[in-house]
């Protein structure tokens, strides 16, 4: 049961991941068709993020409280919604944050459930199948949505609606297991309080607080990525459109399934820690997007960050999902991870916008992305190197 289980998580998410990486370049053309500025285009995503910071206090007891494959479910029609009133001529941005919502409550729940269907010691081959998954939909959702975007933004939002039914089918196929913590009368005005103690629970806990900080930089760099690549290409390579910056974040896709399968056979639960080192050399790879003048350049080095961040990101996760469920259940555990990360993206998108607004050129801001990634990936890793020999002395 288990197993069969867990192929319909893995397809759920498929599915609405696809959707929701094709509706960005659906969103982002439909924002262009729309008048609106070009640097206002980022803050499409501060819509979106915005939900996963007001709900987080809210969305691991909705996890945790429920069937995580119904809380799948129901999240997914949140999605559908949001795009339906996309497609039917209301605000995108406030459309796009509809979506976000969804994807708040969808979350903790996609996460959670893998430490119900699989033992601690098969969670980070676990995390490699659900971001394989995840990356797949990313890799087939942005060259997707890229190109129907630019054939007719229509096309697009059709093509996501259909998505996020299927994926809504398939979420409702998961078999009923029971809630990690029960939710009962009462639980939720209470949700603030017990937010703030599994924040704080988590932030005493060494490797739990080290992963979300690990996991908070790669999303937020991340995010920028996304955006930057779409303003880069015109600028560095000359072309214009949405299908060549969909098609580099595809690459990015393809080397993060690589560097996600790469992770579990070289890293363990117990060396999670050592995958930081990978991120210092993400931000040094990005900061090379200024050199690049051919796209067969831009494919490669894309490439080598996506694979990068794979190898950097799944062992932390899995880290964290273990944490969590040991000390305050997993979907309230991701629900911090949640808050932590896009407010992180919140930021990062948001100097990225003023950067934009204020006339900086993409390659200056890649400069100034990579290498600052670089330089608090370093912090992290000596941090944590220095606290593990804390601990060692004190046992």
């Amino acid at each position: 049961m288990q197993r069969n289980a867990l192929r319909f998580v893995l397809g759920a998410q498929f599915f609405s991941a696809l959707a929701d990486n094709a509706l960005l370049f659906g969103a982002i053309e439909l924002v262009r068709q729309m008048a609106y500025p070009e640097w206002s285009i980022p803050v499409l995503q501060q819509f979106f993020v915005i939900a996963f910071i007001v709900l987080a206090p809210f969305a691991g007891v909705f996890a945790d409280g429920f069937s995580k494959g119904r809380v799948m479910f129901w999240s997914n029609g949140l999605k559908l919604a949001g795009a339906a009133a996309m497609l039917a001529g209301l605000n995108p941005f406030l459309a796009y944050g509809l979506v976000g919502v969804g994807a708040a409550l969808y979350s903790p729940a996609k996460y959670g459930i893998l430490s119900d269907l699989v033992p601690n010691e098969k969670l980070i081959s676990a995390n490699g199948m659900m971001e394989g998954s995840t990356i797949a939909a990313i890799l087939l959702g942005v060259v997707a949505g890229g190109k129907l975007a630019d054939m007719d933004v229509l096309y697009a939002l059709g093509f996501v609606l259909t998505l996020y039914v299927i994926a809504s089918l398939l979420a409702i196929c998961i078999p009923l297991i029971a809630p990690e913590r029960p939710y009962h009368h009462g639980q939720l005005p209470k949700a603030f309080g017990n937010f703030k103690t599994a924040l704080k629970t988590l932030w005493a806990d060494r490797d739990a607080r080290y992963s979300v900080l690990g996991t908070s930089l790669f999303w937020g760099v991340g995010a920028t990525m996304r955006f930057l690549l779409v303003a880069w290409v015109p600028y560095a390579l000359l072309i214009t459109g949405n299908t060549l910056p969909a098609n580099l974040n595809g690459a990015t896709a393809v080397g993060i399934v690589i560097g996600a399968a790469i992770a579990p056979r070289v890293l363990k639960m117990e060396t999670a820690y050592k995958s930081i080192g990978a991120g210092v050399a993400l931000g040094c790879v990005i900061a090379l997007l200024s050199t690049i003048n051919q796209v067969w350049q831009a494919y490669a080095l894309v490439a080598v960050v996506g694979a990068l961040g794979g190898f950097f990101v799944v062992p932390l996760n899995a880290l964290l999902q273990k944490r969590g469920h040991e000390l305050v259940g997993t979907g309230s555990a991701v629900a911090v991870q949640n808050l932590a990360e896009n407010s992180i993206m919140l930021l990062m998108v948001g100097a990225y916008t003023g950067l934009s607004h204020g006339g900086v050129t993409p390659v200056s801001t890649a400069i100034l992305f990579g290498i600052s990634f670089s330089v608090l990936c370093l912090w992290l890793a000596l941090a944590w190197k220095q606290s593990r020999k804390i601990s060692a002395v004190q046992a």
